[in-house]
């Protein structure tokens, strides 16, 4: 039986995909199985952190509801390919398909259909930004983060386990500042800054806020998990952004108390802000965020 050209190609390229699939698929299962333990889990977060805050839990929801829709886009736009490529191929070399300079419905439907994506995308985002920027009325601690560079400071306003006082913990990029939370307790965040745009990122908060000059942000969360957190600055500050970092130690109230006692006992009473601008316009003198 002898063969055309043609089908000698055929022939040759379903022997090429079957060779790449039969080396592939076994080199894919077994990089899939031999996956860690933190490599699981990091999946099943979809790359997210740890998550430390109920906050969290909500931008949580809001990213995975994202990619389902993302995935659920995409395998209709990949069955819209297969079928016109499947469908509409070019059978021989004397057939082809006809050809369609336009079809209406088709077209309404590319239209309209990423309208009502970005639309419904954006209500949900903008619902959980509102929840997890709404600041509590009566928290358990107030907290003020001071940004500038390149460090922290963070005051601890009115505690009960210092009589009432304002206590400061601060550090420098080679002796990392630590900002300590109690587990199960509300705490809201006031972010001052005295230079340059910071912004104040801890990942296993799951969000992050700007600290910006002449300008009062703020935010509540409430740790849910104890343990020590990487926090960092994530705007481009200056030559030291990088080492602008910080830990947060989520504890029991009886170790948040002793360490508030440790730093009044140090001499680390007030709320340092850092400079005049963290409340006023550079160049305005207007005072905002008051």
């Amino acid at each position: 039986m002898s063969w055309t050209l043609t089908e000698r190609k055929k022939r040759l390229l379903r022997a090429r995909r079957l060779a790449v699939t039969a080396v592939c698929l076994p080199a894919l299962l077994l990089a899939l199985t031999g996956c860690s333990e933190d490599t699981v889990d990091s999946l099943k977060r979809l790359g997210l952190p740890v998550i430390a805050t109920d906050q969290g839990s909500q931008i949580y929801e809001l990213w995975v509801g994202s990619w389902i829709a993302a995935g659920l886009v995409g395998v209709f736009v990949w069955g819209l390919i297969l079928y016109a490529a499947i469908r509409f191929r070019r059978r021989d070399d004397d057939e082809i398909p006809a050809q369609v300079r336009y079809n209406l419905p088709i077209e309404v439907l590319y239209t309209i259909a990423p309208l009502i994506i970005v639309a419904v995308l954006f209500f949900f985002t903008l619902e959980t930004q509102n929840k997890v920027l709404e600041t509590v009325e009566d928290p358990a601690h107030e907290v003020q983060v001071v940004g500038q560079q390149w460090s922290w400071t963070f005051s601890y306003l009115g505690e009960e386990a210092v009589g009432g006082q304002d206590v400061y913990d601060v550090g420098t990029p080679a002796q990392l500042p630590e900002l300590w939370l109690v587990e199960g307790e509300t705490v809201t965040f006031t972010l001052l800054s005295p230079d340059v745009i910071h912004s104040f990122w801890a990942p296993s908060f799951i969000m992050k806020l700007d600290v910006i000059p002449g300008r009062e942000n703020s935010f509540s969360v409430t740790p849910t998990r104890a343990g020590e957190y990487a926090g960092r600055c994530a705007e481009l500050c200056g030559w030291l952004h990088a080492r602008m970092l910080f830990t947060v130690k989520v504890v029991d109230r009886a170790a948040f108390d002793a360490h508030l006692q440790d730093l009044r006992a140090a001499g680390q009473v007030g709320a340092p802000k850092g400079g005049e601008y963290t409340r006023t316009t550079v160049g305005k003198g207007e005072v905002t965020g008051e």
